[in-house]
């Protein structure tokens, strides 16, 4: 069962809406104000709030506010309900967060239909979505049916890029939000000298390309495919819609985006400190666990020595000396070039 919490001065319109719930078989928490209502919403988070705007000691926007600085209770849909039809009111309601707006005097059916709409979208929002492409479109798809956001096209476009193909550059404007469909990339930065630092590897299931779109400024980076790869295209108008919508829809987006966002941040802390030894140890597992998501358990790591001293950040002659320690040392084999990890747990806790 459902619960509703009411929040309305008026004693006759309280009561009366409240009966018009329970009788549909809805749980309905009543509160006269909009303090009483904003603690009864803290204590026993309900599935929807209905409130009235003009109150006493608190009113409807305070009450929006007030719930929508906690995370507990800032996805809840709230519907305003209110004898104010100015054009003006309907509108700050709508920009601070309300998800419906009802006018006094209403008829049952107008209220139930309201609700029943409202509460549909929250379960609909609250759904887990499978991992990789088809979850990605279910989830685009959803948003655009649930939350009336107007994206480019559900056949979205999708591009084959060879090996060593550049994807985008430093200095671009960006135009698209980037998925990988299958195959591998990597993003990296130039120094004055030419010199490439790898930021960060992508494989199928991740998104890259975001952090230029929410800075909105060029690219200070570069990215290229590891392998021929089919990426997805998001249009930069449906990146926006999407993360400047509906707060739970924009956090399941930003939860999808930021995969591996930590996993970045981790990476150059340690490029920062950590020894050549323990830099190639760190990048050896790095690459392993990308090539373990499309590879299985043991993948044979097919990654050029340039490629790999970019993300450790040490030349090719250092990575290589490394690389040929590790073998004598029985860490990894290596055969026709490839890598294979044989002691992952000696490689992760590897002293620096």
């Amino acid at each position: 069962m459902k619960t509703i919490l009411l929040i309305e001065d008026n004693k006759d319109i309280r009561e009366n809406t409240a009966e018009i719930l329970e009788l549909s078989n809805y749980r309905v928490l009543t509160a006269e104000n909009g303090k009483i209502g904003v603690e009864i919403a803290h204590k026993e988070p309900p599935d929807l709030i209905i409130c009235d705007i003009m109150m006493p000691v608190m009113d409807g926007y305070g009450v929006l506010h007030a719930l929508g600085k906690t995370k507990e209770t800032a996805s809840i849909p709230f519907i305003f309900l209110t004898a104010k039809t100015e054009r003006t009111d309907m509108r700050k309601g709508m920009e601070m967060g309300a998800d419906d707006y009802i006018t006094k005097p209403f008829e049952e059916i107008e209220l139930l239909n309201a609700v029943e709409a409202r509460l549909k979208k929250a379960d609909a929002l609250k759904r887990e979505y499978p991992q990789g492409i088809e979850g990605v479109r279910e989830f685009l798809e959803e948003a655009r049916r649930i939350q009336s956001i107007q994206l480019v096209s559900a056949d979205r476009e999708t591009i084959n890029y060879k090996k060593r193909q550049l994807i985008f550059k430093e200095g671009q404007r960006p135009q698209n939000l980037f998925y990988i469909q299958k195959g591998k990339v990597k993003v990296y930065r130039q120094n004055e000298e030419g010199k490439e630092l790898i930021t960060g590897i992508y494989t199928e299931g991740d998104f890259f390309g975001y952090t230029a779109l929410l800075e909105e400024k060029a690219y200070d980076d570069n990215a290229e495919g590891l392998e021929e790869s089919e990426i997805m295209l998001i249009p930069r108008s449906d990146f926006n819609l999407l993360i400047n919508s509906d707060p739970t829809t924009a956090g399941k987006f930003i939860r999808m985006l930021a995969n591996n966002l930590s996993d970045k941040e981790e990476q150059l802390l340690k490029l920062a400190y950590n020894s050549v030894r323990k830099r190639v140890a760190d990048a050896l597992l790095l690459v392993y666990e990308r090539y373990k998501k499309t590879s299985g358990d043991k993948p044979m790591l097919a990654f050029t020595r340039e490629d790999l001293a970019q993300v450790v950040g040490t030349a090719t002659e250092s990575l290589i000396r490394t690389l040929s320690d590790f073998r004598q040392e029985k860490l990894i084999d290596i055969k026709e070039g490839k890598i294979t990890i044989l002691n992952e747990d000696k490689l992760k806790y590897m002293l620096n």
